[in-house]
């Protein structure tokens, strides 16, 4: 009889330590499967603030555009007005530094299209392509040289420079009158 009690008594404490094993490692699932869902929240809240943040920057760039729009769209109609920003040689008769001062507002314009992300870097490569068809335009790009050698050399306008310069050496290189086929657009 005593050894049947101390059976029972093993066998009981043997219940009593599987059901407090099940019964922890259920609240340790339970933790872990509460800290993944406190987790995939951080994670998409974090997402939130970021997409938040890009609408913010993509409507503040769209802002900058239209005001630097307006600042130029005032120069070019009044010569006084655009003697505050013309770093353009002097001996260039006004009438041209006028043009090469709208030539900028396109560029910059389609600059802050791929900037904002609605040309990508091949979209913006085949718009310059087009643009730079106009020997105008080549002249504001060549009277800007100076201009464009003041940006900082890692910056993303100065890479597109760059990318720009190597685009007008193809097209001056090119022994074909297709100049939608010449140069090789970048890809992302």
């Amino acid at each position: 009889m005593a050894t049947q009690k101390y059976s029972a008594g093993r066998v009981g404490s043997a219940a009593l330590s599987l059901l407090l094993a099940t019964a922890t490692m259920t609240l340790a699932a339970r933790q872990r499967r509460l800290e993944a869902e406190r987790l995939a929240e951080r994670r998409l809240e974090e997402r939130r603030l970021e997409l938040d943040e890009l609408a913010i920057r993509r409507k503040a760039l769209a802002h900058q555009q239209r005001m630097q729009w307006e600042l130029l769209a005032r120069a070019i109609d009044d010569p006084s007005l655009a003697a505050v920003i013309d770093t353009y040689d002097k001996n260039i008769p006004a009438e041209k530094r006028r043009q090469f001062l709208y030539a900028n507002a396109w560029y910059v314009h389609l600059f802050h299209l791929y900037r904002a992300g609605i040309l990508d870097r091949e979209e913006l490569y085949r718009h310059l392509r087009e643009f730079f068809q106009s020997p105008l335009f080549r002249e504001y790009w060549e009277a800007s040289k100076a201009q464009r050698a003041t940006l900082n050399e890692s910056s993303e306008e100065a890479g597109i420079g760059r990318m720009v310069d190597g685009l007008v050496m193809d097209l001056d290189e090119a022994d074909t009158d297709e100049w939608w086929v010449v140069g090789n657009p970048p890809s992302e």
